[in-house]
């Protein structure tokens, strides 16, 4: 029995183009005290990053496979196929990286071995979604002598930043930051200097204010202004914004505001309805703020986004995209009064009116969501980033 332990070094969420690394230990767990005839072996064992993507068939219609491709994934159990059993297909991996081969152990003998791969910028950020799921996950393939692959799969997080493809990173010495009095190689190098610019480019899009005004109107008049400070967020901030009831003309009984996403299956992509299909349009609901507004002048709400939720992204199939949802119920009656006079000639007992006709109306504002530090995200799934098998 060989005990193979996986250990992320920093978490399991990480942005496209940073590096993974992973310490791979393997053990045998048997006492020392055991005689050498308990040593256990292995033939070898591989690492690699692969992306799983599925589909609803319900959602969305995939192209049929290309039947004149031959099969290249072989039902042998002796080849390393890291999507083996997986639902959906695999539409990006790294190339494989052999961690060891023709290792022997004895009772209470373990040994290390690092791995280090940098997450592709070009793949699709991890979600799941009504229509469509990306997973990514590190699979490390272990296999003793003539006898099947075993795997053990890490689950990661990546969040992709856009705009980072056409990044060209500095090759001189004197332009790349660094230290002389600490030992760091080129990779090393390329994957802060990466970090570094994306946590600038996320600071300079989220970090401007300035404030939005827009009129919120009815079919018989103004209702009231709606005040926001920006519109691109990150990860983990609140959407804070303001409601100016005292300019209008048309009495508002009751507003709620939700802060949803949008997921949308692109028009080629779509399966139509009229062929047992669903809307192709789903909507989430992460935060909602409701209240009672009569006779209020000014009021606020306060949105948190989730660390937990996804961005904003595009890919060939799929998009999503996050807005504001505003519901607003508001009186047919010009000038509705629904409190007694302050001043009475003598004590009369007062009832406000049984039914009130109202209108209703919705009003949808679109936001950007950016990612935010994958050290800052990683406190949404807190726990050990460790994966165990018994081989």
């Amino acid at each position: 029995m060989i005990e193979v332990v996986a250990e992320l070094s920093r978490g399991p969420v990480f942005l496209a183009g940073e590096a993974l690394e992973c310490v791979v230990t393997v053990t045998n767990p048997l006492p020392p005290t055991a005689t050498s005839a308990s040593s256990e072996a292995l033939a070898w064992a591989s690492a690699q990053i692969h992306c799983q993507f599925h589909a609803s068939e319900s959602r969305v219609a995939l192209p049929p496979p290309d039947s004149s491709q031959p099969d290249v994934q072989p039902d042998s159990q002796t080849v390393f196929l890291p999507h083996r059993g997986e639902r959906g297909q695999c539409i990006l991996s790294t190339p494989p990286k052999i961690l060891f081969c023709d290792l022997r152990l004895d009772p209470g003998e373990s040994k290390s071995y690092s791995y280090s791969e940098v997450l592709p910028i070009e793949g699709p950020p991890s979600f799941r979604g009504q229509s469509v799921k990306y997973v990514y996950k590190l699979t490390i393939g272990c296999q003793r002598v003539n006898s099947p692959i075993t795997l053990l799969r890490v689950p990661l997080r990546v969040l992709v930043l856009t705009g980072l493809q056409d990044v060209h990173f500095p090759q001189d010495e004197a332009v790349a930051p660094s230290s002389p009095f600490l030992e760091e190689d080129e990779g090393g190098k390329k994957d802060s200097w990466l970090a570094e610019l994306a946590g600038e480019r996320l600071m300079a899009a989220t970090s401007c204010r300035s404030l939005h005004l827009y009129n919120i109107s009815d079919g018989q008049g103004k209702v009231g202004t709606f005040g926001i400070f920006k519109s691109v967020y990150r990860l983990g901030e609140d959407v804070v914004g303001t409601l100016n009831l005292g300019e209008g003309t048309v009495a508002c009984l009751q507003f709620s505001v939700s802060l949803q996403t949008e997921e949308r299956v692109q028009p080629e992509y779509q399966r139509r309805r009229g062929t047992g299909g669903v809307p192709s349009v789903s909507h989430v609901t992460h935060a909602r703020h409701q209240e009672s507004c009569l006779h209020t002048t000014r009021t606020s709400f306060s949105l948190p986004i989730p660390l937990s939720s996804t961005p904003g992204f595009c890919t060939a199939i799929v998009s999503l995209k996050w807005r504001l949802h505003f519901e607003f119920v508001t009186s047919r009656e010009p000038g509705l009064v629904l409190l007694p006079p302050v001043e009475q000639p003598e004590p009369t007992t007062w009832t406000g009116p049984e039914q009130v006709p109202v209108d209703t109306f919705s009003w949808d504002l679109p936001i950007k969501v950016l990612p935010t530090s994958p050290t800052l995200a990683s406190y949404a799934a807190p726990g050990p980033s460790t994966s165990t098998i018994t081989i």
